[in-house]
């Protein structure tokens, strides 16, 4: 290539520099004009100026702005150019809005739930239980005692059954009470049981588990156990034993208490129980009658209204389910 042709291009490109500057110079914008877009005159296909300032087929501005064509531009000029372009990558065509526009992978956490199935179901089983009672509340004379219960359970919470309890050749006196009678010459009403029977119902409504030393994981329920029935006793004569003699009588009890169970297998368990065996006494007469024959009347031996008596006793015992297999059912 000579030196000519490239002089020849830059004295054309100087040309139309010049040109374009002072056609720029002439070119005046108000705020109006750059609102509505109307121009002073309007180029056509070959660069023809007309009234609307619209450019034609290879080049033409509307009143709008617009190119079109081959380069059709829309948008008002009358407005932020910078800020309209910047605007314009935020459209469909724009690569920045399709990948903002593009669905994100998100990690979902979900929890997940294990439940244990129950260790030892209770349903339609029957309960053998046997413990040793101790008296908690009488300072006077203890009434420790041999109990056995029996109980069938038609739910998984709710029993019924039978309890048992021998006292006699157990029970025993304690210092207490023959020295308040030696030194002050007072007596101290105290009573002898015998046995007692009563009809229970228990209803299970906590049931969990327990981890010792770290290793060992045992399964527990808790209870609340009452019902009523009969106990027989009898007044120990303290008053005037040389004369006084009581047999043993029936008394109308009723029971109430709470307890905590601990499985050691599927069958066997270990529990602990407190319960209040409640009733009406008739405790022996502080007054002797005066005379033989009044003195030895079976009548004024007796006080004249019963007394309600307290038993509260603490049960600890070992108990077995029967059969000792079950299966579970689960619906389908």
């Amino acid at each position: 290539m000579t030196r000519r042709p490239q002089f020849a291009y830059m004295a054309i490109a100087g040309l139309l520099l010049l040109g374009s500057r002072a056609h720029a110079q002439d070119m005046t914008f108000d705020l109006e004009d750059a609102d509505s877009g109307e121009g002073e005159g309007e180029v056509g296909a070959e660069g023809e100026v007309g009234g609307e300032g619209e450019v034609g087929a290879e080049g033409e501005v509307g009143g709008e702005g617009e190119v079109g064509g081959e380069g059709e531009v829309g948008g008002d000029i009358g407005g932020d150019i910078i800020g309209d372009l910047a605007g314009g990558d935020e459209g469909d065509g724009g690569g920045g809005g399709q990948r903002d526009a593009a669905p994100r992978s998100t990690e979902t956490a979900e929890e997940i739930y294990a439940v244990q199935q129950v260790y030892a179901l209770r349903i339609n089983r029957v309960e053998l239980a046997g413990s040793y009672a101790a008296t908690l509340n009488d300072q006077y004379v203890s009434h420790p005692g041999a109990a056995l219960a029996l109980n069938y359970w038609w739910t998984n919470v709710l029993a019924v059954g039978l309890n048992f309890l021998w006292y006699q050749g157990l029970e025993n006196e304690s210092d207490l009470g023959f020295n308040v009678r030696r030194s002050t010459r007072l007596a101290v009403p105290i009573t002898e049981y015998q046995l007692g029977a009563h009809l229970n119902f228990t209803y299970v409504p906590l049931y969990g588990k327990f981890m010792m030393f770290n290793e060992y994981i045992f399964q527990w329920d808790a209870y609340v156990v009452g019902g009523v029935g009969i106990m027989r006793t009898r007044p120990v004569p303290v008053v005037d034993p040389e004369i006084r003699q009581f047999e043993f009588d029936w008394r109308v009890a009723f029971n109430v208490g709470i307890g905590i169970r601990i499985f050691l297998t599927r069958f066997l368990a270990i529990y602990g129980e407190l319960r209040d065996y409640a009733y009406l006494e008739r405790l022996e007469s502080l007054d002797v009658a005066l005379g033989p024959e009044n003195r030895q009347d079976p009548a004024t031996w007796l006080d004249d209204s019963p007394s309600l008596t307290n038993n509260v006793t603490a049960h600890v015992g070992l108990t077995l389910f029967f059969p000792f297999t079950f299966e579970y059912r689960l619906p389908k």
